[in-house]
């Protein structure tokens, strides 16, 4: 093993820490937002969802572009871009500009997520085992860090424009040096990619649509289950805001065991598995009767809905030549659900309950398992060492 291939891999898993922080920083302070500007819960919808819509509109356009450069390039401009975008965020001084940045920033961060995935998939092919479940804890790790910096910033009295830029300017060099550690695509990939720029084979669509399913679910938690532990539960706010970070945790020790589970059960089981405990544990929550039982079913859920967006991931980037056209598709089809999931439980809730409405995440966690057994067997035979050493002195 090279010390360049274990710098790639740090530098990738340093990408989706970053990441996680960004993004996890601009949640957290959207309180502050709302004193900062004077904004109102619907105009901090329509900000939220100018972010969202900017990333899924690069992550769609991405295929031909990582076909083409790849996803070395592609990180290396998207990573700063991002800092810049947070950085445009916190500094918007009113609602118009705020509404540019937002998308800006949301833009650069599709280009990111699609790139990391792919540099992700190329570092596991090169070492030649799993690792993307450990990568993507990377992004837990931010996020749960953007939460408890968030906490210490709002107990030191840091406003919001000072905080989000701090850590945008603490990024924006870090991504800056980490763009070194980045592996080129192999010659074979970037041969390939030609000719893989409009065609995907059906199992990229099919790994997508599980995707979106398992987004939907994290969209609906990250969103609802607060509301639904106070309104329904009766929960204090305190209680109910337990439930997202519970779940979080889920997530990260699901993602820190998950790549040697794969290595003993496979994608196609661990994905069974996961839907059906995504789906069991779900329920669990719908039919508590205390909040604290609902919390702590809530950890439940993250581990089992974890690992399948990591998964799903890196089987697409198995699927082609080249990793980064498979997971920008399958990367933009599972972040529709992400935008998706949370304004279809708004409708259902207001049709029937939020806890009628919720049931949505049973009958996500069942469409995963069902979606699963549709995969091979068999993984193919794409993740063995590659030969590293001669991509890194070709590209220097």
């Amino acid at each position: 093993m090279t010390r360049e291939l274990r710098s790639a891999r740090y530098g990738a898993v340093l990408t989706f820490v970053l990441a996680g922080l960004m993004v996890g920083t601009m949640t957290v302070r959207i309180p502050a937002l709302t004193d900062k500007l004077g904004l109102s819960e619907a105009t901090v919808g329509t900000i939220l969802l100018a972010w969202g819509l900017g990333a899924l509109v690069t992550m769609q356009s991405m295929r031909r572009v990582m076909a083409r450069v790849g996803s070395r390039a592609v990180l290396r401009a998207g990573g700063p871009l991002t800092a810049l975008g947070l950085l445009g965020v916190a500094l918007a001084p009113d609602l118009p500009l705020l509404l540019v940045a937002a998308t800006l920033f949301g833009m650069a961060f599709g280009t990111v997520d699609v790139a990391m995935n792919a540099q992700g998939s190329a570092v596991e092919q090169a070492y030649g085992r799993p690792l993307m479940n450990g990568m993507h804890a990377g992004w837990c790790v931010g996020a749960i860090g953007a939460g408890g910096l968030g906490s210490l910033a709002i107990a030191a009295g840091l406003p919001f424009t000072v905080h989000v830029a701090l850590i945008a300017l603490v990024s924006l060099p870090v991504l800056v040096l980490v763009g070194r550690t980045y592996l080129p695509e192999s010659p074979a990939a970037a041969s390939a990619a030609a000719g893989e720029r409009r065609r995907l084979p059906a199992i990229v669509y099919l790994l997508g649509a599980i995707m979106f399913f398992a987004f939907m679910v994290e969209g609906t938690v990250a969103d609802w289950n607060g509301l639904y532990m106070r309104d329904e539960l009766g929960a204090p706010e305190a209680v109910a805001a337990l439930g997202y970070p519970v779940f979080e945790a889920g997530m990260l020790i699901a993602r820190l065991t998950g790549d040697r589970l794969r290595v003993r059960f496979g994608v196609r089981g661990m994905l069974t598995v996961s839907g059906v405990a995504t789906a069991g544990f779900f329920a669990v929550v719908l039919l508590a009767p205390a909040a604290t039982v609902a919390v702590s079913a809530m950890f439940f859920v993250g581990l089992g809905v974890a690992t399948i967006s990591p998964l799903t991931l890196s089987l697409a980037g198995t699927a082609t030549g080249t990793p980064g056209p498979a997971i920008a598709q399958a990367g933009a089809m599972g972040y529709a659900g992400l935008l998706l999931g949370p304004v279809v439980i708004g409708f259902l809730s207001d049709a029937t309950s939020l806890r009628t409405a919720l049931g949505i995440g049973v009958v996500l966690g069942v469409l995963i398992a069902l979606s699963a057994r549709l995969l091979p067997r068999h993984e193919p035979a794409t993740i063995s060492p590659l030969p590293v050493r001669e991509r890194v002195e070709a590209a220097a």
